[in-house]
Parts: structure tokens; sequence; C-alpha cells
């Protein structure tokens, strides 16, 4: 089976250490070409060690040189490039190594696109196969949109964003600079708005939109629903991962994380910084401050009100263990009310 590496240019660890702020200690002269983890590297490849877990493939790795902190500088038998921040160099460095191969996008139109002459697109911009462009669109300089991406009316790209292919915007929708936008995802979908009139469900019309800030990351087939009245806002620098559910009128504030599979239910208003593990639920109309960190499966059903971690999901067990704990759980009830009985009965006999 042929390899799946790719190789880049290459450029000198010197060079590296200088974009991320970083000490050599070793050969700085060492030429580049790629990335791989410290068990599977080759020579010509610059891997990291942010994890103590992966601490054992240090003596044995055969990378050219290692991104790690001081504290681990001691134990690296090869060229080591030293930061504080090891995880953190690496993504800087991969992506300046691996920007040279992606290179540039020609700029244009594929005449199979199909594009309202009411619109504007930037002269830099390139634009797909079969890509649908509605009327009032605006699409700034250097966005680079997929095959197949449909872009609703009076929808406005900010510069340099990139959509991947099969991506949908709804009419509206406001994106800011540098967005990045993985297949399948859609944006600015009606909200789940429904009054019940005796029984018959009554659909509320969808009247805002979404409004997502620079440098924002969206996965795919995630979904950002538009607001009611007011819009959906995602703030700057946030990341969302693949198949994430956001409701309308959420908001979430700048450089917050969430995970795949999280479920964000209208209304819901989350701070910034926040980090969010996969298959989080949270309610709606809630909100969370800035600096929380909500670990995988938690279920959110009230506003947290103070920094820190949270959690709420049952870790897995035993079949036989967990059916036991099942059962217990049903009589915690009773046996809260047992619980009590006894205390005032020692209550009554202390007195």
């Amino acid at each position: 089976m042929s390899s799946t590496r790719i190789s880049t240019p290459g450029k000198t660890l010197s060079d590296l250490a200088a974009y991320v702020g970083g000490v050599v200690q070793g050969n700085a002269e060492c030429v580049i070409t790629g990335v791989a983890t410290l068990a599977n590297a080759i020579p010509g490849d610059i891997t990291f060690l942010s994890n103590p877990q992966y601490r054992r493939y240090l003596a044995g790795t055969q990378a050219s040189a290692v991104i790690l902190s001081p504290e681990d500088k001691g134990a690296c038998a090869t060229t080591a490039l030293v930061v504080d921040n090891p995880y953190v160099a690496y993504a800087r460095i991969a992506a300046w190594l691996y920007a040279e191969v992606e290179g540039d996008v020609p700029s244009g139109v594929h005449p199979t696109a199909c594009i309202d002459g009411r619109s504007s697109i930037d002269a830099s911009a390139s634009i797909g196969p079969h890509c649908v462009i509605e009327a009032g669109v605006e699409i700034a300089a250097h966005v680079v949109m997929g095959a197949g991406c449909f872009v609703g009316k009076n929808t406005l790209i900010g510069e340099k964003s990139h959509l991947l292919p099969n991506v949908t915007l709804y009419s509206g929708v406001r994106l800011g600079k540098r967005v990045r936008i993985h297949s399948g995802a859609v944006i600015g979908s009606d909200g789940f708005g429904i009054a019940n009139d005796k029984g018959v469900w009554v659909k509320v019309p969808q009247l805002g939109s979404v409004i997502i800030g620079d440098d924002v990351e969206i996965g795919a087939n995630t979904t950002i629903d538009r607001g009611a009245l007011e819009d959906t806002t995602i703030e700057e620098g946030v990341k969302l991962d693949n198949q994430i559910q956001i409701g309308h009128n959420v908001r979430i504030g700048a450089h917050t994380a969430v995970a795949g599979c999280v479920g964000i239910a209208g209304s819901a208003r989350i701070g910034k910084r926040c980090s969010i593990g996969g298959g989080v639920g949270i309610s709606g109309h809630l909100e969370i401050v800035d600096d929380v960190y909500i670990t995988g499966m938690t279920f959110v059903t009230k506003s947290i009100r103070s920094p820190g971690w949270y959690s709420s999901g049952i870790p897995a067990d035993t079949n036989q263990q967990w059916h036991r704990n099942v059962v217990r759980f049903r009589h915690l009830d009773e046996m809260a009310r047992r619980l009590k009985m006894v205390e005032n009965l020692i209550k009554e006999i202390q007195n």
C-alpha cells in the first residue's frame, strides 16, 4: 500500500523556532518536511509531546525534532524545540508547513456556477462548480467556495472565508473574515419555533438571521438556526466541531470551543473561552458565564453562574454493576425518607 504521508517543501528548525518563539536544543539547521506522532515519525518529521501518557515514546522516536516543554527537554535524546506550550506550537508549525502544500486557489467563477446578476463577487474570489448564489449576496476578497455550495439572498461573506463543498447559507446570513465552514453545514435554517393551539402546532415565523464573527470554524454537518426575532450570534474565534445543533437565538461568546454532537437549545447564552465536551446537552433560555468547562455527556438544565469545571455524565461500568446501580437509584427517594426518619429518631433520643 502506498504511503499517504504528505511532504512539504520544508523549513529549517531555526526558522520554525523563530516563528513560534522557541529555543532549539541540538541541530538548528535540520530541515523539517512533515509532522507526525512520536511513535510514527520518521527522519524529516517534527513531532510533539504535550500529554504525559505519551512520554514513553520519546526515547525511541525517529523524528528529526521534538516540540516539548522545558520540563521534558532533559529526557529528549534527539533535537528538541523547547516552548512553553508544545501543542499550540505544533498547531502553528503544522499550519505554516502545509500552507504551501495547499497552495493558492485560482480566482474566478466556474462556468457551471449559477450566479444572480444582482450579487457582488470580488474578482479575487474563487467560486467552484455548481454553486448557486442568489440576489444581493456580497462576497469579499479571496473567498473560496467549494463545489455545490448554496448562498441565499442578501448574505454577506467576509474576506478570506472558505466554504468547503456543499455548504448551505440561507438568506441574510453574515460571515466575518477568515470563517471556515466544512461540508454539509447548514447556516440559517429555521429555528424550532412552534406554538400549540389546542393540540395543533402552529409554526412561528423565524425572522432573525445568523451572525458569524471573524476566525470562526464550523464543522461538517453542523446546523445553526436563524433567530426568531433577534439574531443567532457566534462570536469571533469560536470553534465548532462536527454534527452540532445550535438552536435559534443562541449566543456563543468569543473563543469558546464546542466538541461534536452537542445540542444547544434556543436562547441559551454561553460565555467566552468556554470548552464544551462531546455529546453535551444544554437546555434553552439559560446562561453560562465565561471560562466554564463542561465535560462530555453532561446535561445542563440550569444556568451556570461561576467559572470552573462541571460534569453530570455517569461513566460506563460493567453491565452487572450498572443494573445494580439502577436498582439502587430507583430507591433513592425511599432511602432518603428512611434516613431522615432515623436522623429525627436519633435527635429525639439525644434530647
